[in-house]
């Protein structure tokens, strides 16, 4: 089984702008993410996508793989799947591997390559919640799944409710789990996933993941123990420099 990394990487973030050159204890974000990600023993190649030629050139310079794509992409998904379609090499697997989270842990990813088969269309990672702060987040995605740990739905609000139940129990009363926003897709089922048009599902939640639950997709939900810290504004930045 062969398995691609990619690392989305775009300039234009409304919030924070050219943050993946934001310098972090001396290497930018990017380096940091991509690096991370070569610890990884079990990707057979590493490529960063990005829509912008001071990135592009700062990876080159470092000595990672690059390409560019276009800055029209609404996803990071619709980015990996460029990628895909540009490279001569064919992959199994690609795995979404955010560009704003500089310190993900190696064995996220690898949890995630080991629970790929020949029937996963898409995978992902979940940690148990464990604070109300994190529960009643709406910039936190929840996500339920059935038996077979495959996600049934995810949600801004806490899913399930409690009825009946004082919200500050809820906690103590049932396991929540929240979505770590990293993806593995069967290369086919990506190409397919880019194609769909946005659903009613994912436009309430502006969750695009709902998209293709609300097409019959099957995304396969592994538990993992590490946490992952998002660099969405320069708030989050620097409260990364007090964890």
């Amino acid at each position: 089984m062969k398995i691609l990394g990619i690392i989305p990487a775009r300039y234009a973030s409304t919030r924070f702008p050219g943050k993946p050159l934001v310098y972090i204890e001396g290497k930018t974000m990017i380096h940091r993410v991509y690096e991370q990600a070569m610890k990884s023993s079990l990707l057979d190649k590493i490529i960063v996508a990005t829509d912008h030629y001071s990135i592009f050139e700062h990876v080159a310079e470092f000595g990672g793989n690059v390409i560019m794509t276009s800055d029209l992409h609404p996803s990071g998904t619709d980015r990996c799947n460029e990628v895909i379609t540009k490279i001569p090499d064919s992959f199994d697997f690609v795995i979404n591997i955010q560009g704003d989270e500089p310190f993900i842990h190696p064995k996220q990813i690898e949890l995630l390559c080991n629970n790929l088969d020949k029937d996963t269309q898409i995978a992902t990672l979940v940690k148990k919640i464990d604070t109300l702060a994190a529960l009643y987040n709406i910039n936190i995605p929840k996500v339920v799944f059935n038996e077979s740990h495959e996600a049934i739905y995810f949600s801004r609000h806490p899913i399930p409710y409690l009825r009946g139940v004082d919200e500050d129990l809820w906690l103590a009363k049932h396991k929540y789990y929240k979505h770590i926003g990293i993806y593995a897709y069967r290369s086919d089922v990506l190409s397919e996933i880019t194609k769909l048009k946005p659903s009613s599902l994912e436009l309430a939640e502006s969750l695009e993941q709902l998209r293709w639950i609300q097409n019959g997709y099957k995304i396969k939900a592994a538990i993992t123990e590490f946490d992952s810290y998002g660099i969405d504004t320069p708030e989050d930045l620097e409260q990364l420099k007090y964890r």
